[in-house]
């Protein structure tokens, strides 16, 4: 698209393909996509798609026999010549990114090979609202300009970008996507009703790529649409508005994935109403989806919002455990229990929720935060692969217990997507690493955060056409390998999370919520620092854990370090496993945050001329922006904990 970035598909990355004759042989919706995908690709570098009795160097199939599954492929390669086999035409549109993928090496010799995803749904959350919220805007928690689908009220009617859109999405793995916000207000509820056809234009242009739809709906939709008097899931008559609503849903969406619902949170409306548990909710609205095929995702974040600060016996990091875990076996096959991977709020370090591994008999999603609310904004590069990986290879039962990444594999991994309609998608640029990455941790939770980071440099800057491939494969390395580690650095410490400007959150605020109600607290005196969750002195949070992790997180002397603050309220004179004081430790990290934004920045630096002038001036700029705020919080929290401990800084360095 004239004047969009095109992220990991540029021309380039087609050349592999498009320098080739091929033959694409099958039938559907989704064969016609590869075939448009090469026809274009071989417009473009020489190539050529023949016909049945022509030869050709790369043959992409449809045919049964195979161990490929719904939606994988298998590829076998050698003598210069490529073949891609899929059992559907969805597995042979990824059999064919793939092939985008390895360019030129898919035609190496090599065995056979066959991929199949981990998870069947692999789903984006659009937190977009159709009409501006006057806190919020267009885009909750979007940094990459407006939404791809609304604007000022209405469908923005753009029907190339939505499929661009969807194209990219696709070429990662994602498969899934709800294009509204989990906060439905009055204007986005009419999206379920009359409404729909502006959803129904999404879909179709999502389904070039073989992406479903799904929407957010109010729990109270009865009461706010249907003139109802009630929206109790137990009431016959509200259980017959929603299959009738579900039914019109399905007549101009034939492929509709269902519904997203956010019920008994931070004030949107829910079952706890009318004394119903959250499985009753859940199950109204997966006994009206199930005649079609489709799901509930219900989301588990349920808390407290209004607690009061001085209890320290509530604990917001209790709650969805508290409210779901005692449910469990209760909600519907086609219902989702969809879990934050940490109990709080997608903060720069979290431990994984233990409502993960406590719901043996549930369907359960892990919800991950592409767009970073709490990682920078898409103003400071933070890579967030790692982080995601960590997650999905814990195993809540610990030793040989199954991880975190296979337990979602019956459910759905989702995250919150960081795309608007900016002219690089996603804000910075180098941000759009964070929404591939999404998408290939989605098709395979084991994969190698450095390799999915080669990938995509690979895609995205096609260095083998530059002057200097090899100094910018080393430099987009060095400034994202380690740039989680680095905001952790220079952010709230320990684990002990937020420390952010209360509202936006963005650049620090040490006490900004630490006398709100949102229990977001981090109780540091003149003594210590921290939250006390264990069972014998505090919150007893660190009991929802299954052994060994109850007993690891119990105590400071085995609890990991960058978790401390998050599970124990520790004197500043502390010594953490590392040897270093937990003061010593704030003040080290928060220097060496700062350092490390600025051999970043000179590492950028020396990458222009490798990349288009517009990608690199934008990171250039936004480098600026994250060295002024990295220095903020530094200054801000050593001066905080200095002022709080009345303990010097070891190495004499300056503190306000």
């Amino acid at each position: 698209m004239y004047g969009v970035d095109p992220a990991w598909l540029p021309d380039e990355a087609l050349r592999g393909v498009g320098g080739r004759r091929v033959l694409v042989r099958g039938q559907g919706a989704l064969v016609d996509t590869v075939r448009t995908e090469v026809t274009d690709a071989c417009a473009k570098f020489g190539g050529k798609v023949v016909g049945e009795d022509e030869a050709y160097e790369l043959l992409f199939q449809v045919a049964g026999g195979g161990n490929q599954g719904a939606e994988g492929f298998s590829l076998e390669r050698g003598g210069g010549r490529a073949t891609v086999t899929a059992a559907t035409p969805a597995g042979l549109l990824h059999g064919y990114f793939n092939v985008v993928r390895l360019g030129g090496a898919a035609f190496a010799d090599a065995p056979p090979e066959t991929h199949r995803p981990a998870l069947d749904l692999r789903m984006l959350d659009h937190w977009d609202n159709v009409d501006v919220h006057p806190v919020m805007g267009q885009v909750e928690r979007g940094y990459a300009g407006g939404s791809l689908f609304w604007r000022d009220g209405q469908a923005r009617a753009e029907p190339e970008r939505v499929r661009a859109y969807g194209r990219l999405l696709a070429a990662s793995g994602v498969n899934a996507l709800g294009v509204n916000n989990v906060n439905v207000h009055a204007t986005e509820a009419r999206l379920l009703t009359d409404r729909i056809g502006e959803v129904a234009a999404i879909a179709d242009e999502l389904r070039h790529y073989g992406i479903r739809t799904h929407l957010s709906v109010s729990f109270a939709a009865p009461l706010l649409l249907g003139g109802l008097d009630t929206a109790d899931p137990l009431d016959e008559g509200v259980r017959a508005w929603w299959r009738a609503a579900v039914d019109r849903v399905y007549e101009v969406i034939p492929d509709f994935g269902g519904f997203v619902v956010k019920a008994d949170s931070e004030g949107q409306p829910g079952p706890f109403a009318y004394g119903r548990s959250h499985a009753d909710g859940a199950n109204l609205l997966a006994d009206a989806l199930a005649p079609h095929g489709g799901t509930v995702h219900w989301r588990a974040f349920v808390y407290d919002h209004r607690q009061d600060w001085r209890d320290r016996s509530t604990d917001r990091a209790r709650a969805a455990y508290d409210h779901f875990a005692p449910l469990d076996g209760q909600f519907r096959g086609n219902a989702v229990l969809q879990v934050k991977h940490g109990p709080m709020d997608f903060q720069v370090r979290e431990p994984v929720s233990p409502v993960i591994g406590a719901l043996p008999a549930t369907r359960v999603a892990v919800e991950l935060q592409v767009t970073q609310e709490y990682t920078g904004q898409q103003r400071h590069v933070c890579a967030l692969a790692p982080m995601w990986s960590e997650v999905l290879r814990f195993r809540p039962s610990g030793g040989d217990g199954p991880t975190v990444g296979q337990l979602a594999a019956d459910g759905v991994l989702v995250a919150v997507s960081n795309a608007g309609d900016g002219p690089f998608w996603t804000g910075h640029p180098l941000a759009q690493f964070n929404l591939y990455a999404f998408g290939r941790l989605a098709w395979n939770p084991d994969a190698e955060p450095q390799q999915l980071l080669d990938d995509w440099i690979e895609l995205t800057f096609t260095p083998e056409s530059t002057g200097d491939p090899v100094l910018l494969r080393s430099g987009l390395r060095a400034v994202l390998a380690g740039s989680w580690a680095t905001y952790e650095k220079y952010t709230a410490p320990l684990g002990v999370g937020f420390m952010v400007q209360p509202g936006h959150h963005y650049g620090p605020s040490v006490d900004g919520y630490e006398y709100s109600p949102w229990g977001t607290y981090h109780f540091a005196d003149r003594d210590g620092v921290g939250v006390d969750r264990s069972r014998a002195t505090g919150t007893g949070y660190a009991g929802q854990y299954a052994p060994p992790w109850s007993d690891t997180y119990e105590t400071p002397d085995t609890c990991p370090d960058e978790l401390l603050l998050f599970f124990h309220h520790v004197p500043y004179e502390h010594v953490l496993h590392s040897g270093r004081t937990v003061i010593q430790h704030i003040y080290d990290t928060h220097f060496e945050g700062v350092e490390e934004v600025v051999a970043a920045q000179e590492v950028w630096a020396s990458l222009a001329g490798l990349m288009t002038p517009a990608r690199h001036a934008r990171v250039s700029e936004l480098y600026e922006e994250q060295l002024r705020c990295a220095r903020e919080w530094r200054d801000q929290i050593n001066s905080y904990f200095l002022r709080k401990s009345g303990v010097p800084d070891g190495a004499g360095r300056l503190i306000h």
